[in-house]
């Protein structure tokens, strides 16, 4: 068969669970790219009425492949959870190709993420210093670049793709987070105590089980191994799974649904490899709270008024 502009070379990756309407979505965003390899990771269901039949329709959706396609699946029968699910199903991943464009259930593609992504793999093969390719961008149109893209040390997970090199660099289970928090390199990475001690905050949930997460780990390797993100200078996924049944995004915001647009080509590339200061710094203002204590004292208030609530 005749190679066509959007017939991709680069193995897929989608990580699905139990909702097949978000997943046959991303799917015929898949099939329009038509990769040569097509990776399933998908979760076992919980024991909530409806969700192995919801499982099994999500499973379903990629029967419809009819291109030339080699696919392969990794079922779990049980339900592992975010965070042994997408690592296992990653190291799995990687155990076979050695790069791949990854997309979970509810991150919905431009048609030319596809492209940049191959394209951007082969650049940065073999360049030590970057650990992925994302899709998505956070800037809002605030942050104007001349290049087609820009260096970040924040790792955003909706949509992107990475080599086997970089994946096994991923500290999954934290072991080199004690030492590395008690040497206070977070105070070198970020902008200041206060957004030290908020990471040191949530990767202490993490590490202690009470976040039940993937990407926290993922982010804490990058910054141990100094790896940059590459960013796109627009947003190329929109994340379409916020609301009831989402496992983190369950209340609608802002980045919810986001727009999305074309990246020109061919790209332009930045001059020096080096993270973009200005947006980094609009990323931990606008994303990330400076002030964990208050902010899980009031979730909890809210928690309890809800509980009390139901009692009454």
């Amino acid at each position: 068969m005749a190679m066509t502009p959007w017939q991709l070379d680069t193995p897929v990756v989608m990580m699905v669970f139990n909702r097949p309407d978000c997943t046959s979505l991303v799917f015929e965003a898949v099939r329009a790219a038509r990769p040569r390899q097509l990776l399933v990771i998908a979760d076992g269901p919980r024991d909530r009425a409806g969700e192995a039949e919801l499982c099994a329709q999500v499973r379903q959706v990629f029967d419809a492949v009819d291109w030339e396609c080699e696919v392969r699946t990794e079922f779990s029968e049980e339900n592992l959870g975010c965070r042994r699910r997408v690592s296992s199903g990653l190291d799995w991943v990687f155990s076979q190709v050695e790069e791949a464009i990854i997309l979970e259930d509810d991150c919905l593609p431009h048609p030319s993420f596809f492209p940049f992504c191959r394209e951007l793999l082969a650049r940065y093969r073999n360049e030590p210093r970057i650990g992925q390719i994302a899709g998505v961008n956070f800037q809002f149109g605030r942050h104007r670049i001349a290049e087609s893209y820009y260096y970040s040390r924040f790792n955003h997970i909706w949509g992107w793709a990475t080599w086997r090199r970089a994946w096994l660099q991923n500290d999954k289970e934290m072991a080199h987070w004690p030492a590395f928090r008690d040497a206070g390199a977070l105070n070198g990475i970020l902008s200041g105590r206060k957004q030290a001690a908020y990471w040191s905050d949530v990767l202490d949930r993490v590490a202690s089980g009470e976040i039940d997460t993937w990407d926290c780990q993922w982010t804490l390797s990058c910054w141990r191994h100094g790896l940059l993100s590459v960013i796109p200078a627009v947003n190329l996924v929109s994340n379409i799974g916020f609301g009831p049944g989402a496992t983190h995004t369950p209340v609608p915001n802002k980045y919810a649904d986001m727009p999305v647009q074309a990246v020109r080509f061919p790209l332009v590339h930045p001059a020096v490899i080096a993270p973009d200061a200005v947006a980094d710094a609009y990323t931990l203002k606008t994303q990330y709270r400076e002030y964990p204590f208050l902010a899980r004292l009031l979730a909890a208030v809210k928690a309890r008024l809800r509980k009390l609530a139901g009692r009454e």
